[in-house]
């Protein structure tokens, strides 16, 4: 068993005695001659004494010594126990956001019966909606993401130090020849397109990295620009010197939550290699002081890159938030299959704020107004390669605006399959000083629901199911304010 586990368990055994002797820490230490301090690094998990300390604490705690020692708790403090055996603490990536698992122990400690029953309620929520590991550590990243407003400046400096060892001029588009040249002369990298493709099973993967021998599998039908996002993530791992790694892109396997962080990590530097952050703080400067949206202009910022539409958006989220303070704002992508009534939400990132929509697990109807979905449906008829729009959402029910700029692309992997990478920004006062456009009234504005259950649009010639969750809600508020009525009448 873990000695630290044992250390753990000895200080809530002490503290949980004391407590109901009720002396304080104090106290303890006038009883026992053993100083404050020491006691607290017992209690805190710290520190596990030596054999005539335990029998010092036992007698004047009037305990007897094997009680003291031993690894069973009382009732009130088994499920910490349960909880530390699971190792369910060694899952959470607590150190990501600067918690201690001893102070978190602490919390538990202080109000074991009410922590484990929260605990045992987010745990059974998990179960009932399949909430995978997977699930906790991507919501874990994005957690953090949301938290530093998902921008990482020593990632950045990172991509600037690369660039400069290896002599990339960041002011040209970088292509795929530029990065494999690097990774196979400096890291010993070989290249294989033709494995990857005999194995059907895995039509979906991008590329599989074989470290024993540095093999790089790639898929040959990736274009240019999504291979070279794979060499600069491959760059990534062996630059910022990343151990702890995934090894399939798109990945399906992981073993520790290190390895789903320095897959963000990595990902992050690929993209602020391959779209340098003051080239596009500079272009969208240019683009939101025009008092008119240049939509041939974005595009042209968009292409001027070797990167897909999907990685130019995900880009903005990092560079909006920091260069221009625009924070509040959503990242979402959609997939669609032509001819279905399905829109999928694969993947979301909110800034500062919850901004609606998010993805859910209830199987209802996302609205059909939003310019996400409506660029889907246009790309899924049409033989473009890629279809842009952009529109004002204004949401009713929350009373709140958002510009949102979309692209819809082919899914390169599917056939029939399309995705639409969105981006939606939060019209408030910061946003009107920003953008010298937004006023135009040349922008399309829509009201917007969320879901179609809980829309209140009434006029909606678009909507898919009845608003059932908003008549319940409707209902309940109801028999709430009857019962309130009775309450008054017959008091």
């Amino acid at each position: 068993m873990e000695e630290e586990y044992i250390k753990l368990i000895f200080g809530l055994k002490l503290k949980q005695i004391r407590v109901d002797k009720k002396l304080s820490l104090f106290g303890l230490s006038k009883l026992s001659g053993l100083s404050k301090s020491y006691l607290n690094e017992i209690e805190k998990g710290k520190k596990y004494p030596k054999p005539d300390k335990i029998a010092i604490l036992a007698d004047k705690l009037d305990v007897p010594y094997d009680h003291m020692v031993s690894l069973k708790l009382d009732k009130n403090l088994a499920p910490i126990g349960d909880i530390l055996q699971s190792k369910i603490l060694k899952e959470i990536p607590l150190e990501l956001f600067g918690i201690k698992e001893s102070n978190l122990i602490d919390i538990v400690a202080n109000a074991p019966a009410k922590v484990n029953a929260f605990i045992s309620t987010i745990i059974e929520i998990a179960q009932n909606y399949n909430f995978s590991r997977e699930s906790f550590y991507l919501a874990s990243v994005r957690s953090f993401q949301e938290a530093n407003n998902n921008y990482f400046d020593d990632i950045e400096q990172s991509v600037v130090a690369f660039a400069e060892a290896y002599q990339i001029d960041l002011s040209k588009p970088i292509t795929s020849q530029d990065l494999e040249e690097i990774l196979t002369e400096e890291y010993g990298y070989t290249i294989n397109e033709t494995e990857l493709n005999k194995h059907h099973a895995l039509d979906n993967l991008r590329s599989v990295f074989i470290p024993k021998t540095k093999t790089l599998l790639l898929a040959n039908q990736i274009d240019d620009a999504q291979r070279t996002f794979i060499y600069a993530k491959e760059l990534a791992y062996n630059y910022l010197e990343y151990k702890e790694r995934l090894y399939t892109f798109t990945w399906i396997k992981f073993e520790n939550f290190d390895q789903v962080l320095n897959n963000f990590y990595a990902s992050y530097f690929a993209g602020a290699l391959i779209l340098p952050r003051d080239i596009i703080t500079k272009e969208l400067s240019n683009l939101f002081l025009k008092k008119e949206f240049d939509e041939k202009q974005f595009l042209n910022i968009l292409n001027s890159f070797n990167a897909s539409p999907e990685s130019f958006y995900q880009r903005l989220t990092n560079i909006l938030p920091k260069d221009f303070n625009i924070k509040n704002l959503f990242f979402l992508r959609f997939t669609h299959r032509a001819g279905s009534e399905k829109f999928y939400l694969k993947k979301e990132l909110h800034i500062s704020s919850l901004h609606s929509p998010h993805a859910n697990e209830t199987n209802e109807h996302y609205c059909r107004r939003w310019v996400s979905l409506n660029v889907l449906e246009d790309i899924s008829k049409s033989k473009q390669e890629h279809i842009f729009d952009m529109q004002i959402s204004h949401y009713p029910n929350e009373n709140v605006q958002y510009l949102v700029l979309s692209s819809a692309t082919k899914d390169p992997f599917r056939e029939n399959h399309f995705r639409s990478i969105s981006v939606g920004l939060l019209i408030d006062k910061q946003l009107k000083r920003k953008l010298g456009f937004l006023e135009n009234t040349k922008i399309k504005t829509k009201q917007v629901g969320v879901t179609c259950e809980r829309c209140a649009i009434s006029d909606c010639q678009s909507r898919q199911a009845p608003a059932i969750r908003l008549e319940r809600e409707a209902k309940n508020k109801q028999i709430e304010s009857l019962v309130e009525d009775l309450k008054s009448r017959f008091s």
